[in-house]
């Protein structure tokens, strides 16, 4: 069941080492695949990693969209290959139109850097079809601009179809619907603003983020 999985990394990307960890401790490969590649390679999942792509200079994510990796990530998506977004990468699959909403600055203009509850809201996405309906689990944030918004319209979508994937349980940074992670209409692709790979080992002060990373394995 392990899967061999593409790491994207772009000029900023510093999360990308932590997902290769995370994914290899749990009997997965990984390989970093650099923004300039055309192809993903023997990947069975794609990871697109947290960090500052191209120094966030715009906004978060709208240049790393035109990267010519981003091509073979859609065509990737398009077939059904299983795709998560973690943090500056959620960022990234909103401007590249491979997710609904944006993310903008959080409320109150700070920086967030803490542990954080998440209620898991569907079990039937990439990242948590291995989780358990309502399970709460402790995931670290590091973001500034990690507040979801969407229009009521999408927000009416997303909660009918059941792709709010996660909520927080005490929202921390101003989230519409108190929401932290979504999913396409697909359910393979899957942005979070919480940092699972960060969160599979005791000494980091949580397992909790194992039980998303061997679901989407």
């Amino acid at each position: 069941m392990a899967r061999h999985v593409a790491v994207v990394r772009f000029p900023g990307t510093n999360c990308e080492f932590d997902v290769v960890e995370a994914v290899e401790s749990l009997g997965g490969t990984a390989d970093i695949v650099f923004h300039d590649r055309d192809s993903l390679g023997d990947a069975d999942a794609v990871v697109v990693a947290g960090g500052f792509a191209h120094g966030d200079y715009l906004r978060p994510g709208a240049i790393a969209r035109f990267s010519p990796v981003m091509r073979a990530v859609r065509e990737f998506a398009a077939d059904g290959g299983p795709v998560v977004g973690i943090c500056n990468g959620f960022q990234v699959l909103t401007e590249a139109g491979l997710l609904p909403g944006a993310l903008q600055k959080n409320a109150g203009l700070r920086f967030r850097c803490q542990m954080a509850e998440l209620r898991v809201e569907t079990t039937d996405s990439s990242l948590t079809r291995s989780s358990t309906l309502g399970a709460v689990l402790r995931v670290p944030i590091n973001h500034f601009e990690g507040n979801y918004t969407c229009s009521p319209e999408t927000l009416a979508e997303l909660r009918g179809e059941d792709r709010v994937v996660l909520r927080y349980v005490d929202n921390p940074n101003g989230s519409v619907d108190d929401i932290a992670g979504v999913c396409s209409e697909e359910r393979n692709v899957v942005g979070l603003m919480p940092h699972p790979e960060r969160a599979c080992h005791e000494l980091l002060g949580s397992t909790d983020g194992r039980e998303l990373i061997a679901s989407f394995l």
